[in-house]
């Protein structure tokens, strides 16, 4: 009897759980964008919306597509995705799926396209736009190939008692769209299919002109359609990951750097520096862009800095071997590290890598070049606000204070009058300056009598006793 209970808890918690997508029991169609050009970002994306349509319970997802192409190796990621996914994933042609986004589409259970829209197009080309060799054009073919083959068969026609069997989708007209190699190095023969063209080639299940249309030519009239929407905290990463806003996070730390440099003590400025490379990296290292050797390395970067100007004499090799560490770990840190390896191969332009570079050297060097100008300012100028942010207190001769504006060097052999008991350290007067002094022999010399400088170090004055007939200088031996 127990057991029996417990079987009827299990099988009403997981009727439960089937209908938490939605409250009056329709089938849910969840939808995401793809409209940007197929980058690691893309797989992100893909990644975590497929993720949340799972727990969500979706009956179907929907892949809103629009772009002319990206990375291979992006891409083909995405399509293992769809293609593993155990929810029937439809792909709607908002418009273009050319080259990579040809890919993407031929992974899903069901292809639909707007009037107008096409697919395919999918050579592998370098930044350019110029064929890549046939090594990488075999590749995509065989990959276009067995995409379009994961699919199986369907029943063609039935004639009589032959049941006949054809492709789901043809994968020799996956293969037309990377087209053939020629000699030079070319590609030709590339196709490319229209909506209606498409759909004729059993390469789409119908055309559209919106979601609500994809649900009809899917026959699915009862679902609730779940858009994904960029969350508050998807809104501030893209803020923050703005080249804008990061060559002012730049700004704040190459500043912060300068002023703490500039005045004594911690305060401020260095909290300034701190803040500037939490906004920069945090962002980064969520959306999985920056590494740890890059924040490894700008530290060391900071380090060496510090070396060459606390130890090391004047500026040299540690100086600029740091400085250099520590843009490159800048930049590097908002660069996607699979797009390096691409480089070689041509699918990725140096220029593109060179951007974060540009950032990290131009924010820096209006940093420095404001810091400069606002320490003039505010450090060494007149300005009212210097003397809200900076000390600037004197120490007036009338208070007690007093300088020297002469060597101490040109005092030696003169004579001076000691002002206060030198036991053996005091202070002596000379010409109406006082000064720090040291008798030679380390005799007790009293107020009031003379002495002449023999030496002088360290900002003081080594002093020795005239010779002159003196009844207490016995009564000095002493005290010695």
């Amino acid at each position: 009897m127990g057991r029996r209970v417990l079987l009827l808890l299990c099988l009403l918690l997981s009727g439960a759980a089937s209908q938490a997508a939605d409250s009056t029991g329709r089938k849910l169609l969840y939808t995401f964008p793809v409209r940007e050009q197929i980058m690691p970002s893309t797989v992100r994306l893909t990644a975590k919306c497929l993720d949340e349509a799972r727990r969500m319970g979706a009956d179907a997802i929907l892949v809103r597509m629009n772009t002319y192409g990206g990375l291979v190796d992006a891409a083909d990621s995405v399509r293992s995705a769809l293609l593993d996914c155990p929810v029937p994933v439809w792909v709607f042609i908002d418009n273009q799926a050319a080259s990579a986004g040809a890919l993407i589409a031929l992974a899903a259970d069901s292809i639909y396209m707007r009037p107008g829209g096409s697919i395919g197009a999918a050579s592998v080309v370098d930044a350019s736009g110029r064929p890549m060799p046939d090594k990488f054009q075999s590749f995509m073919r065989a990959t276009m190939r067995a995409t379009a083959e994961a699919h199986g068969r369907v029943v063609d026609r039935i004639d009589g008692t032959d049941t006949l069997w054809r492709w789901h989708r043809d994968p020799k007209i996956a293969e037309a769209m990377v087209g053939i190699s020629s000699g030079d190095s070319t590609t030709t023969g590339v196709l490319t299919l229209t909506a209606e063209e498409a759909e004729a080639a059993h390469y789409s299940e119908g055309r559209a002109s919106s979601v609500e249309e994809v649900l009809a030519a899917a026959g699915a009239s009862d679902y609730a359609v779940y858009e994904y929407r960029p969350t508050g905290m998807d809104r501030l990463l893209g803020w923050l990951t703005n080249p804008l806003v990061q060559s002012i996070f730049v700004m704040m730390i190459v500043g912060g750097i300068y002023f703490e440099l500039q005045t004594p003590g911690i305060g401020f400025p260095l909290a300034v520096a701190l803040l500037g490379t939490v906004l920069y990296f945090a962002p980064l290292y969520v959306e999985g862009l920056a590494r740890h050797w890059e924040l490894i390395l700008f530290v060391a970067g900071l380090l060496l800095i510090a070396v060459e100007i606390f130890v090391l004499p004047g500026f040299g090799v540690a100086g600029v071997v740091g400085i250099a560490a520590v843009v490159t770990g800048l930049a590097c840190a908002a660069v996607d590290n699979e797009l390096f390896r691409h480089v070689a191969s041509g699918e990725i332009s140096p220029a593109e890598l060179l951007r974060p570079f540009g950032v990290v050297i131009g924010g820096g060097t209006a940093a420095l070049v404001v810091s400069i100008w606002l320490g003039r300012r505010f450090l060494t100028g007149s300005s009212p606000l210097r003397e809200r942010i900076v000390l600037t207190a004197s120490m007036a001769p009338e208070e007690g204070y007093t300088g020297h504006p002469v060597s101490l060097r040109e005092l030696v052999g003169r004579t001076a009058t000691v002002a206060s008991v030198l036991r053996p350290s005091g202070r002596v007067v000379l010409d109406g300056a006082y000064y720090e002094a040291v008798s030679l022999d380390g005799f007790y010399i009293g107020r009031g009598e003379r002495v002449t400088v023999v030496r002088a170090e360290g900002g003081l004055l080594y002093c020795r006793m005239q010779e002159s007939p003196d009844e207490n200088a016995p009564e000095r031996e002493e005290k010695r």
